[in-house]
């Protein structure tokens, strides 16, 4: 396995902790923003305890041009601190939610399962400061281009949130 790089965002949120906690851990609010600029979420599965697994579908085209193509993840729940922390393992999927290496997506060079962690702290106005640290990825391309569909996700989570 190559050298992996931990993706990590710092963001603040315009939104008490409580609307950005739903964000990450109710489906209908996953639907409305989980993925890439361009893509939708028809599929936000949450089985949320530790031991308890997710399903995420994104679906957009990967190029311009090309037919939309649904991309789904699964993981399983490790640790949660209601409206504080969220830490699970992210792998590809297939609709059903068995992991699948990320060549079945076209992608190389990732390792079978991330892990991210979600930290969240109240702030004094009302806002919510997050950290999201995305561990595993492939450094060089494959991280780059993590960080750019992260902050394009997190972008439609502000908006959602709002």
């Amino acid at each position: 396995m190559n050298e992996t790089k931990p993706v990590i965002i710092t963001r603040m949120f315009d939104a008490p902790v409580e609307k950005v906690w739903a964000a990450w851990t109710e489906p209908e609010q996953i639907k409305k923003w989980w993925g890439p600029k361009g893509f939708t979420a028809p599929v936000a599965e949450v089985d949320l305890r530790v031991g308890g697994t997710y399903l995420f579908c994104m679906r957009g085209s990967v190029a311009p041009g090309e037919p939309a193509q649904d991309l789904y993840s699964t993981g399983t729940y490790e640790e949660i601190v209601p409206l504080k922390k969220l830490v699970y393992m992210d792998s590809f999927s297939d609709a059903e939610g068995n992991v699948v290496p990320a060549s079945a997506y076209g992608m190389a060079d990732f390792p079978d399962a991330m892990k991210v962690t979600i930290e969240l702290e109240e702030q004094n106005d009302g806002t919510t400061k997050m950290t999201l640290t995305h561990e595993g990825a492939p450094a060089g391309e494959n991280a780059d281009n993590m960080l750019v569909g992260w902050n394009q996700s997190l972008d439609k989570l502000a908006e959602s949130v709002r």
